[in-house]
């Protein structure tokens, strides 16, 4: 006859412990709810409290509570931290060093097309924060790759309607501004809860096959460059010495007009005055004329002799230079 295993059971020590099997498992619930009631927010970050997939709050960092059981569930966001994305390079950490990596996949997103159908290898990084963790996690589905792709999109868009030589050169401030403020429309436009903080263009060079050829060019346009400016140089120099003898020139054909109508007035006037002064007693103006032609031509006349037909000897007249002046004996 087969036993039975059911005869086996001690039935009495079963109810013994019937109260004890039924509390450890409420236990074990108990404990789970208690650890799954509350969550604790760190300083960087928010959380977004949902309710059966339904956000029903936002709490700042601290210690909060929430339903159990999954009823609650919290996601944390970094909205105090500063992001980045990188484009055409990777940065790693290995044992404390952050090392720079570049292959071929990294290569394929920052080879672009310039506007004079130039290649060019732009690498870049966006910063970027969180500023509403619902509508970062709810809007899109992937919001750091839809990040990524409109990046590439904007930063192409710019680098193919500018020239390669800007982009290398002085107009990389300007690229990545440009880039900057139209990444930040289209996350608007988006709704997706990002603030982009700064786009910084970290190397921009052009292929390896045709870096030579980029130097030379480069070069020769930097000679070009020196000679314009000492050709400046030169014409700040030369300019400025040349309009200031100009002025001198002008200044002193001014002064020199000025003089000949100041004379020329003054002639006018003195011949006015003599002819009035002619006017009033001209046997006195004329003798006093001839006085002072006389007193003015004279001195300027050197030596004057006069032959007497009695004397054999000339009589000299008016030897104002000699220091004795001799007088004939007789005329």
């Amino acid at each position: 006859m087969q036993r039975n295993p059911l005869d086996d059971i001690d039935w009495d020590a079963l109810r013994r412990y019937r109260k004890l099997i039924l509390i450890v498992p409420l236990l074990i619930i108990v404990a789970l709810g208690a650890l799954s009631s509350y969550y604790i927010v760190q300083p960087e970050e928010e959380a977004v409290v949902k309710r059966f997939g339904r956000v029903v709050a936002l709490k700042q960092p601290g210690l909060h509570f929430k339903l159990p059981f999954g009823i609650d569930t919290a996601q944390m966001v970094p909205t105090a931290r500063v992001l980045k994305q990188e484009f055409g390079f990777r940065t790693q950490g290995i044992d404390g060093r952050t090392s720079y990596r570049k292959d071929q996949a990294h290569r394929d997103e920052s080879l672009m097309l310039t506007g004079d159908l130039k290649v060019i290898d732009v690498e870049w990084v966006v910063q970027y924060r969180v500023s509403d963790p619902d509508k970062f996690l709810h809007r899109v589905r992937s919001p750091e790759q839809t990040l990524r792709d409109v990046s590439e999109s904007v930063m192409r868009r710019i680098v193919g309607n500018s020239l390669g030589s800007d982009v290398l050169t002085e107009k990389r401030v300007q690229v990545a501004n440009s880039s900057r403020i139209e990444l930040q429309k289209a996350m608007d436009y988006f709704d997706l809860g990002i603030q982009i903080s700064t786009i910084e263009l970290q190397d921009v060079t052009p292929p390896g096959p045709v870096k030579p050829a980029f130097n030379e060019v480069n070069q020769a346009e930097q000679e070009r460059e020196r000679f314009i400016n000492e050709a400046e140089k030169r014409r700040n120099q030369v300019v400025p010495r040349a309009e200031g003898e100009a002025r001198q020139v002008i200044a002193e054909a001014q002064g020199y007009a000025a003089k000949r109508i100041n004379d020329a007035k003054g002639e006018a006037e003195r011949f006015t005055a003599i002819y009035q002064a002619y006017r009033d007693a001209p046997d006195v103006t004329r003798q006093r004329m001839y006085l002072e032609m006389i007193d003015d031509v004279l001195p300027q006349a050197g030596k004057i002799f006069i032959m007497d037909e009695n004397q054999t000897a000339p009589l000299p007249l008016l030897n104002l230079g000699d220091a004795r002046m001799s007088l004939p004996a007789n005329r």
